[in-house]
């Protein structure tokens, strides 16, 4: 069945209908790495759990209450029960055999995304856009259109060829476990966007400043902690970021949050413990835009490219020239704590009444798909040719259920909670193209412990499939402790183990570009060359993980 299956890929993949909205796989936001296997061998009672880095204990205002749960059961929806990432199960050995180490090399270094005047080609493409793009044949591009340069200066922020800030900003932060590292196939950035109220002053005019605090203020409402900044002249702006009673000269914002008054005659919110600077201060106050822990202001953005392992001379890896995927997000409405709340609990109702209904959202290619929570998620990825095209609905659908309700996110999101702090390098705010990852110290938990390490420790692994054998090698004994040694070097810097050898980057290039070649992305982007082995490919409904959950 398998096998006719990836005939079937092999021969109609490459047929891409943007406008058809048929979904093959309707449980398609139920991602690859579900379906792992999680018990590593059976006679010696090993278990490995892939599974707590997405499905942990929750923060509030994420209020995915039963999301550890997931660690102890394959909670499927009856449609789900059989693997549909058919891919996983396919050798690419021949087709990975018939490209060269050059012919791969010389295709990622080419840049999809500017030409050699550094024009936008997806921009310039979407302003007069194909037929086959347009889903509702209005004539336009009602989504996303492609704004950001990729050239950065010394604070991160990103500017158009006039030297312009577009408002996009980069910054640094640990990769997300598993899947995210680049020895488990793609490099990736991240960048962020506020709405242009926040780059503004009191008189509404824009001031790089105003926009760096206000960046600083949602990063610590996000994270709910306090932060270091740049020096702030508090009376300038007539607010205690630093929360020490006096207006001074600021050198964190610190996290203390109370609950805004509401005014029963103006039917509005006041005196606000927190608060943003310049004109976003004015419109809080007018309760034009909202602000709570946790959230990130209405119209914020997100970009996310996630590209080949490039080679360097000296056999250094970096983020290749070429995009496979360019990935956006946009806060489109507010949604409150008691929305978000009543959001998880009408969920867990349906799960428990209609354990095999699935997951609907609604959108369509152009504005992306709705993730119920305020937020829109559309990407590209690239044609048969290489190009950068629209996702189709179902491979959007992929990236939907990530950005749902897991427990790991915050306000649907899992990067930016993740930015480095009191970083010496422009504490955090820059792009992996002006500093790599090198001499990064593993991520310190509050027990002390580190995260990765721990990640290995629990995953026995250093991906879900635990197909990555050069991390097994570097990483583990024959009876699956962890090696010392390795775990010191891991503690200084994390490129030991999340950086992979030349050898295994280029298999892992040549193996995601027979998945370009084949369009085949609706039944799995994961790049490996020997099917996966540690995978389902059935389970029955709510089988046992074996595993008992961990709670971070």
């Amino acid at each position: 069945m398998i096998t006719a299956l990836l005939s079937a890929v092999i021969l109609n993949a490459n047929k891409v209908d943007l406008k058809d909205s048929f979904i093959h796989n309707s449980t398609a936001y139920i991602t690859s790495q579900c379906y792992t296997k999680t018990v590593h061998d059976e006679n010696k009672n090993i278990l490995s759990n892939p599974c707590f880095p997405c499905h942990s204990k929750n923060k509030i205002p994420n209020f995915s209450s039963s999301d550890s749960d997931l660690q102890e059961e394959y909670a499927f929806p009856s449609p789900a029960l059989k693997n549909p990432w058919i891919n996983l199960f396919k050798d690419r050995t021949k087709e990975v055999n018939k490209i060269s180490d050059q012919e791969i090399l010389k295709y990622i270094k080419e840049d999809n995304y500017k030409d050699k005047n550094h024009n936008i080609i997806l921009a310039q493409k979407l302003k007069t856009i194909p037929k086959k793009w347009d889903v509702n044949e209005n004539g336009k591009w009602d989504g996303y259109i492609p704004d950001c340069y990729f050239n950065f200066d010394k604070d991160g922020f990103d500017r158009n060829k006039k030297g312009k800030i577009t408002g996009w900003r980069a910054f640094a932060y640990y990769p997300f476990l598993g899947t995210f590292w680049p020895t488990n196939g793609s490099t990736d950035d991240v960048l962020i966007r506020l709405p242009e109220t926040f780059w503004k002053d009191k008189n509404g005019n824009f001031n790089l400043e105003v926009y760096k605090i206000n960046l600083s203020i949602v990063e610590s409402l996000l994270k709910q902690k306090t932060i270091l900044t740049e020096k702030i002249d508090e009376s300038k702006y007539g607010i205690d970021l630093n929360q020490d009673g006096k207006l001074d000269i600021a050198k964190k914002i610190v996290f203390k949050w109370t609950t805004p008054d509401y005014d029963i005659s103006t039917n509005k919110l006041k005196n606000f413990s927190m608060t943003y600077v310049g004109l976003a201060q004015k419109e809080l106050i007018s309760n034009s835009i909202e602000i709570a822990p946790g959230l990130y202001p209405r119209g914020t953005e997100f970009l996310h490219s996630v590209r080949y392992l490039d080679i360097t001379k000296n056999s250094n890896i970096k983020m290749s020239s070429r995009m496979k995927e360019l990935r956006y997000a946009k806060k489109k409405y507010w949604t409150s704590y008691s929305q978000l709340q009543q959001i998880n609990d009408e969920e867990i109702k349906d799960e428990n009444d209609y354990p095999d209904r699935v997951e609907e959202y609604t959108g369509n290619i152009e504005v992306g798909l709705n993730n119920k929570r305020g937020w829109y998620y559309q990407g590209f990825v690239e044609d048969e040719k290489g190009n950068l095209r629209p996702q189709s609905q179902e491979e959007t659908l992929f990236c939907i259920g990530c950005h749902s309700n897991t427990g790991s996110t915050a306000d649907s999101t899992f990067v930016f909670q993740r930015k480095f702090e009191n970083d010496p390098f422009s504490n955090g705010w820059y792009h992996w193209s002006q500093k790599d990852l090198k001499n990064i110290p593993d991520k310190k938990l509050p027990n002390g412990k580190t995260e990765y390490a721990r990640y290995l420790k629990l995953n026995k692994a250093g991906d879900e499939f635990r197909a990555n054998n050069e991390i097994i090698k570097k990483f583990f004994n024959k009876d699956m402790t962890l090696k010392e040694n390795a775990i010191e070097k891991l503690k200084k810097d994390i490129t030991y183990l999340i950086i992979p050898s030349k050898e295994r980057a280029l298999k892992l290039n040549k193996a995601y570009k027979v998945i370009v070649d084949e369009q085949s992305f609706i039944y799995g982007r994961d790049a490996h060359v020997k099917p996966v082995s540690n995978v389902h490919k059935e389970v029955t409904q709510d089988q046992s993980t074996k595993l008992q959950k961990v709670l971070n």
